[in-house]
């Protein structure tokens, strides 16, 4: 069965458990003053939740969705949600878009337009993008994989399907955290189909090779090392539950609402230039979007399963193995680690890298009128 044309409508009783569920909420205590020294510190969570229950209206954030094209198609045995926007211009490129964790396709809400009709914004028609933006496996109204084997590697071969279907046998790919690394892939494994790649983050399991006949690091290089090393030991915490243990944290995570909301929005505070202050970039309308997009298709356990999964098959380089495709990368200066050029360039064909003046992880969402301008600006050589 081809693509189907779908509408995101969640059903009222699922809206009404939640609801119950956050009354009933069972807090614990915390230490006097702490902050955010222990984690999520319970006065702000309590607004956060209290918020959640009298002021936020999930179904205005189904109607910006349903503003967009989805459809659900059946790929590799999995139905695969997606939006498809057709660009304003004479001649649209088509342009692969995914997401990772804990975000999902409400990132591209406020970029999509921007690809895809730049006329409409100030920009030139000649630039505008034929948009595809999929939800990842295991992740909003995509299918749950019940398998072993949805690697990131995997996911890339099942895009590169679901871009035949639409009819693109040639393309574009841009991508930040997992997507990054999906992107990676389509690049190392379908560099007859993909025109170039545009990164805003560089996989966050990426080791370059330094056996026999590689230069050694460089002291910026080194440094990058220990920085990357010392965030693992401060902030990883989270990667390595999910990468060793992830149905155990799933238990609680798909249970409280409460403790989803904390998971998640602790990431968008921690990995955004926010200053320490998540609502600097984000509303609470927009962080609880987020939450509730996890929470009422239950699909916590199945996405953070990605991190174990991808850990069996990482992206990993060779002496001689490198992304020959172009490769354009956007800097965001409060990204989590983010390698230097000089490091990024031992196994990718670097043509455009630009140090961005402000944002964070979530790119897409915390600029995306930087980072649209950027992605027209690569792809413009390409068209």
């Amino acid at each position: 069965m081809g693509a189907q044309s779908y509408r995101v409508h969640v059903a009222e009783e699922v809206l009404a458990d939640l609801d119950r569920r956050l009354a009933d909420t069972r807090w614990p205590d915390e230490i006097n003053g702490s902050g955010w020294d222990y984690g999520f510190p319970l006065d702000y969570l309590k607004d956060l939740v209290s918020y959640w229950r009298t002021k936020f209206d999930w179904r205005q954030w189904e109607e910006r969705l349903n503003a967009f094209l989805n459809f659900r198609t059946d790929i590799g045995g999995l139905g695969i949600h997606y939006l498809h926007e057709r660009g304003k211009g004479p001649n649209p490129l088509p342009l692969l878009l995914t997401h990772g964790w804990p975000g999902s396709v409400l990132e591209f809400l406020r970029i999509l337009p921007l690809l895809t009709d730049p006329g409409a914004y100030g920009g030139d028609p000649t630039d505008a993008f034929d948009v595809v933006a999929p939800s990842l496996p295991g992740y909003g109204f995509s299918d749950r994989p019940s398998g072993r084997g949805m690697t990131s590697y995997r996911i890339a071969e099942l895009w590169g399907q679901l871009m035949s279907e639409l009819g693109y046998e040639r393309f574009g790919a841009q991508g930040g955290d997992w997507g990054a690394s999906v992107t990676t892939w389509l690049g190392l494994t379908a560099p007859e189909r993909v025109l170039a790649i545009h990164l805003n983050y560089i996989p966050g399991s990426y080791s370059p090779y330094l056996g026999p006949g590689a230069r050694e690091l460089s002291k910026v290089e080194q440094a990058f090392v220990q920085e990357r090393d010392n965030w693992r030991d401060t902030e990883g915490a989270y990667g390595h539950i999910q990468r060793t243990k992830p149905q155990t944290v799933a238990v609680g995570l798909n249970d409280s609402p409460a403790g989803l909301a904390a998971w998640i929005v602790e990431k968008f505070r921690t990995w955004s230039d926010c200053g320490g202050e998540v609502e600097r970039r984000f509303s609470k309308d927009e962080l609880l979007a987020n939450v509730t997009l996890y929470w009422v298709t239950q699909t916590i356990g199945s996405s953070i399963r990605l991190y174990l999964e991808s850990g069996q098959k990482p992206v990993r380089f060779g002496a001689d193995e490198r992304v020959r495709v172009p490769c354009g990368i956007a800097r965001f200066p409060k990204e989590i680690p983010m390698p230097p050029r000089e490091f990024v360039e031992r196994h990718y064909d670097v043509v455009r890298w630009t140090e961005m003046p402000s944002g964070g992880h979530f790119a897409a969402a915390e600029e995306p009128e930087l980072l649209a301008a950027d992605i027209r600006e690569f792809f413009r050589r390409f068209r």
